[in-house]
């Protein structure tokens, strides 16, 4: 898992970078607006492909962050329970023991897996370990990288998209020289 990741990081430097220098050569032909403009059918499919592309990776990246939101929801949820434990008086719960988590009911594991409810004591146990608490902030962090992720990939999207469009109505006979 750990090089499948450092592959993921490191495709999307460079096509971070192979986008940077397709933005900045669709942007510089986009504005010149005086002298002659010529564009190519190997620019447009080239800008076509990334727009394909992109939109196939936003795609991708939207259900990562969608599966990235799970953990979180389960970790607040299992973190939100260790709280109770800590003061089991003030929540009006009757004992330490009484008080589980069911992660069956996360849909993880199979509902006949065993142990797959934890309680008391145990619990209490997970809950006081740093590795809970460190788990619980790596995936926060995980889940708000995608979502910045698809953001960007959104908004590089839509310039080029516009960019996309402008090459192809500027390299027609008949358009004009303004917009």
């Amino acid at each position: 898992m750990q090089y499948v990741i450092y592959g993921i990081a490191s495709f999307f430097f460079l096509y971070g970078i192979i986008l940077l220098a397709e933005g900045f050569y669709t942007t510089s032909a986009v504005k010149e607006l005086h002298g002659e403009f010529k564009t190519t059918a190997c620019g447009r499919c080239i800008s076509g492909m990334f727009v394909f592309l992109t939109y196939v990776l936003g795609v991708a990246w939207l259900g990562v962050f969608g599966f990235s939101a799970v953990p979180v929801f389960m970790f607040y949820n299992i973190w939100s329970t260790c709280e109770v434990i800590k003061s089991p008086q003030t929540n009006g719960t009757a004992g330490v023991e009484q008080i589980c988590v069911d992660i069956r009911q996360y849909g993880i594991i199979p509902w006949n897996a065993f142990p797959g409810r934890i309680c008391g004591s145990a619990l209490e146990n997970i809950c006081n370990t740093s590795e809970f608490y460190m788990s619980y902030h790596l995936f926060i962090v995980a889940c708000a990288g995608a979502g910045a992720t698809v953001i960007a990939l959104l908004i590089y999207m839509m310039a080029t998209t516009y960019n996309y469009a402008v090459l192809k109505f500027k390299s027609r006979e008949d358009c004009c020289t303004k917009f």
